[in-house]
C-alpha cells in the first residue's frame, strides 16, 4: 500500500512538472488527487503527508530566507574582505610581484589594491537580492520537486544556473566603476590584458573587474549553498512555520 501511494505522488508531480510555471487549477487537482489517496489510506508520515502546494510553499519560504541572509551578510563592511571563507585574494599573477613590493616596503600598494577590490564585491552584490528572489518566484513544480528530494546544494546549482549570466551582467558594472579609482588597477588592466594576449594571463583573469566579478559570485553561491545546508540539517532554522515543518519531515525520512 505505501509503494502504491508513493507511486500516486510521483504520478501527481511528475503530471504537474509538466507545466512552465504553477498552474492553480492543475496545482489543485493534484492536491485533491493526494487528498482522495490519503482519505482511502492509513496515515501517511514525512514529506508525503504535505500536498503539493505546501511542499512548494516551505521550500520558496526557506530559499528566500537563506538567499536574502546571504546577500545581507555580504553587502556589509568586510562582508568579503573580514570573511576568509569568501575573502577575494588578488590574482595568482601578482603574487610574486606582491612579494617583491613587501620586500622593498611597498606592501600598502597590494594591500590597497586588495581592499579595494573586495570592497568592490560589497557593493555589487546587493543587486543579486532581485535575482535570486525572482529564481525562487519562477520555480516550477519540477525544480521544487528536483530541490526537495536532491542533494544538499541542490538549490543552489538551482540558483546558479537561473542567475549566474544575469549576476555577472549586474555586478561588472558596479566593479568597474569601484576600481576606476585605483590606480593600480588601471595599471595591473594595461599588463594582464597584453599577458592574456600571449597566453601569459589566463583570459579570466585579465581584467580585474572580470576577475572580481567571478570570485564575488562565487562567494555568494558559497554562502547561498551553507544556509542551505543549515536549513536542511536543522529545520528550525526556518523563519516560516510551513517550512519548518516539510523539512523536518525530510531530515526524518
Amino acid at each position: 500500500m505505501r509503494l502504491f501511494r508513493k507511486t500516486l505522488f510521483a504520478a501527481c508531480v511528475l503530471s504537474l512538472s509538466a507545466c512552465s510555471s504553477i498552474d492553480q487549477n492543475t496545482l489543485n487537482q493534484g492536491i485533491q488527487i493526494l487528498g482522495a489517496a490519503k482519505s482511502k489510506s492509513a496515515p501517511i508520515t514525512g514529506v508525503d503527508q504535505f500536498s503539493v502546494a505546501e511542499q512548494i510553499g516551505s521550500l520558496k519560504q526557506a530559499l528566500s530566507q537563506g538567499a536574502e541572509a546571504s546577500v545581507v551578510g555580504l553587502a556589509q563592511t568586510n562582508g568579503f574582505l573580514g570573511n576568509p571563507k569568501v575573502r577575494i585574494p588578488l590574482p595568482a599573477n601578482l603574487t610574486e610581484a606582491e612579494a617583491k613590493l613587501r620586500k622593498f616596503g611597498l606592501g600598502g600598494y597590494a594591500t590597497d589594491l586588495n581592499t579595494a577590490m573586495n570592497r568592490a564585491a560589497e557593493a555589487a552584490v546587493p543587486e543579486a537580492k532581485v535575482l535570486l528572489l525572482n529564481a525562487v518566484a519562477n520555480m516550477t513544480v519540477n525544480d521544487a520537486k528536483n530541490i526537495l528530494m536532491g542533494k544538499d546544494d541542490a538549490a543552489t546549482q538551482y540558483f546558479r544556473s537561473n542567475t549566474e549570466a544575469a549576476l555577472a551582467a549586474k555586478f561588472k558594472p558596479i566593479v568597474t566603476k569601484s576600481m576606476q579609482k585605483v590606480a593600480l588597477a588601471q595599471t595591473y588592466n594595461r599588463f594582464a590584458t597584453a599577458g592574456a594576449t600571449l597566453g601569459l594571463v589566463k583570459q579570466s583573469d585579465a581584467t580585474l573587474e572580470d576577475y572580481i566579478t567571478s570570485r564575488a559570485m562565487d562567494g555568494l553561491f558559497l554562502m547561498v549553498a551553507e544556509k542551505e545546508k543549515e536549513i536542511r540539517a536543522n529545520p528550525m532554522q526556518a523563519t516560516g512555520e510551513l517550512a519548518k515543518k516539510v523539512f523536518g519531515a525530510l531530515l526524518k525520512k
